[in-house]
């Protein structure tokens, strides 16, 4: 059994499947069943439940995931180990993101690390917000930004880097529209659009609800920002995003939302175990381009910054 193997096994579980695993280690397909078939013959089990569309681990195969990022980040704690002794900056990065992010520093904070240290590899996977932090805290990702309500999860490393409050966005033509602010119960006798659930900004809207005993119905959702804002604006509900977001879009009026104390949090998470060089470093960069460093969480919106997911 090689290292390789439980590289491949790995990412056949994350993906479901061979082909996308296949193209997140730019290998052929073949080529990656032939290790995995090789992993299950010296293991003496069947580790994937190929009979579905999607592959599913069999009982064994969660056995040795769990056993596999061990063996992994063990052989990885040993290399870095001997980098930080040689004061070296190199390996790879799992940074992690929001979908459609918008958020320009976070941006030019991967471009910085990237000049400064070419020889460390990047690979960028978006998600919803509470699945990028639930792969950092398993250690598949290594750094997230993510969107949340009120804080970032507490078991995590965090560093805020946007706190502003939740706003709507309608159209001319919209009954709310005469109003600069509104209240939830006003907003909830009208349709809808948000972001999914998973995302922070659904979040702070549930949370927001919640403190008034009210629960939001989502006439309709959409995975991008933007394309909650082009919903409102052809009149199929009242658009909930974070203040940034709804700020001087065209063809929309932004009304601040009251009666509500929850904000939306955008912030970069970490597992609380001390990170590698190559993390640290990363890090470095991020809290220069936010402007976070040596100080306390903002409160406000960092430049370029929009609460997004």
């Amino acid at each position: 059994m090689e290292l390789r193997h439980l590289r491949y096994f790995l990412a056949v579980a994350d993906e479901g499947g061979f082909t996308r695993a296949a193209a997140r280690l730019h290998v052929s397909q073949p080529g990656i069943s032939a290790q995995i078939a090789q992993l299950e013959r010296e293991l003496g089990t069947v580790l994937f439940d190929r009979s579905a569309r999607a592959v599913r681990l069999t009982e064994a195969g969660e056995v040795v995931r769990r056993h596999a990022r061990q063996v992994l980040a063990a052989e990885r704690g040993l290399r870095e180990a001997v980098d930080e002794l040689n004061a070296l900056v190199r390996g790879s990065l799992v940074v992690g993101m929001i979908m459609a992010c918008t958020v320009e520093p976070f941006f030019a904070a991967l471009a910085a690390f990237h000049r400064a240290h070419p020889g460390v590899a990047l690979r960028l996977v978006e998600d919803d917000s509470d699945r990028l932090a639930a792969r950092v805290r398993e250690g598949s990702i290594d750094l997230a930004l993510i969107g949340a309500a009120h804080r970032a999860p507490e078991d995590l490393a965090a560093r805020e880097v946007v706190n502003e409050p939740l706003a709507v966005a309608v159209p001319p033509e919209h009954p709310l529209a005469a109003r600069d602010a509104v209240t939830l119960d006003a907003l909830l006798a009208h349709p809808l659009l948000c972001l999914p659930h998973g995302t922070g900004i659904r979040a702070s809207l549930e949370a927001a609800c919640a403190e008034h005993g009210l629960a939001p119905a989502v006439a309709m959702e959409a995975n991008a920002p933007g394309a909650v804002l082009h919903l409102a604006a052809r009149g199929l509900g009242a658009a909930v995003l974070s203040a940034s977001m709804v700020e001087g879009v065209p063809g929309l009026r932004a009304l601040r939302l009251e009666g509500t104390a929850v904000r939306g949090v955008l912030a970069l998470v970490t597992r609380r175990a001390a990170p590698s060089p190559a993390l640290a470093a990363l890090l470095a960069r991020c809290e220069e381009a936010f402007g976070t460093a040596g100080g306390p969480p903002r409160q406000r919106r960092a430049p370029g910054a929009r609460v997004s997911a």
